[in-house]
């Protein structure tokens, strides 16, 4: 096998006499030139069957590398991605939407889309879990804003992952208190069954509210078995002053710079 390997930008690559499109040397400087265009990787997955078992075994894997190497740096460490790199690749630009559930239930679903932008925090999410399931690594996104006419106030939607969740003290309480699998709802990203932390009252709402910018009684998250966590909150309308304040970007209380990994799809 090594005979018929060789480096493509830093990747090792499969030398076995295709060519064009369906050689893999010449696909990953394509992607490198593009930046790693996860549209464009969405649609060459979809050709063929081929090309998706290529995509599958190496682009996705260095599209996520790539664009997000700190990050996956620290979920690599000692630990093997849950879901595959493609559900990693999902979760990193896409925003999964929200529906109404048993517990948050907007007057209208709103529906998934690629972020333009997303950071993620390992910060921001401490915030989310109880005390003690602390040691557990988590990342989290800032809320996608969604304008649902509820009243005036909008739908946060934000995403996250787990460092090796199948060690973690958050899955062993789930398991322990005998937390039911959710019957209506499935992982946006890898389509597993999830538990509902509102259902396990291991929600830390006042952390987690603060960190959202919502109220203690408005936040819902689910997390799935590969540690995917998807959840919904109502945002409190801010001032202007506010506004400004967030769009210029800052980190939150207990957060730094280095710890925070913005992504953009382009």
């Amino acid at each position: 096998m090594e005979e018929n390997c060789e480096i493509a930008s830093g990747v090792r690559v499969r030398h076995d006499g295709d060519s064009g499109i369906l050689n893999e040397k010449v696909l990953i400087l394509v992607f490198e030139f593009m930046n790693w265009d996860i549209g464009t990787l969405c649609s060459l997955s979809a050709v063929n069957c081929k090309l998706r078992a290529l995509a599958k075994r190496i682009l996705w894997r260095e599209l996520c590398r790539r664009r997000a190497p700190r990050m996956v740096s620290t979920l690599t460490e000692d630990s093997r991605i849950s879901g595959g790199w493609q559900t990693l690749a999902k979760l990193l630009f896409f925003c999964g939407g929200c529906v109404s559930t048993r517990h948050f239930g907007p007057s209208r679903a709103s529906p998934g889309h690629f972020a333009e932008s997303s950071r993620f925090s390992k910060t921001s999410g401490r915030s989310f879990l109880p005390k003690n399931c602390r040691g557990d690594l988590l990342f989290v996104t800032d809320p996608c804003e969604h304008s649902t006419g509820d009243e005036g106030y909008d739908v946060g939607i934000y995403r996250g992952v787990f460092r090796s969740f199948k060690k973690s003290r958050t899955r062993e309480c789930l398991i322990r208190r005998r937390v039911e699998f959710e019957t209506q709802v499935r992982c946006p990203y890898c389509c597993a069954r999830v538990w509902s932390m509102t259902a396990a009252r291991l929600i830390p709402r006042r952390n987690a509210a603060r960190r959202l910018g919502s109220s203690d009684d408005a936040v819902e998250y689910f997390v799935c078995l590969n540690g995917h966590l998807h959840g919904t909150c109502w945002l409190i309308p801010l001032s202007s002053e506010e506004e400004e304040e967030l769009d210029g970007g800052y980190a939150g209380a207990g957060e730094t710079y280095s710890d925070l990994v913005p992504i953009d799809r382009g």
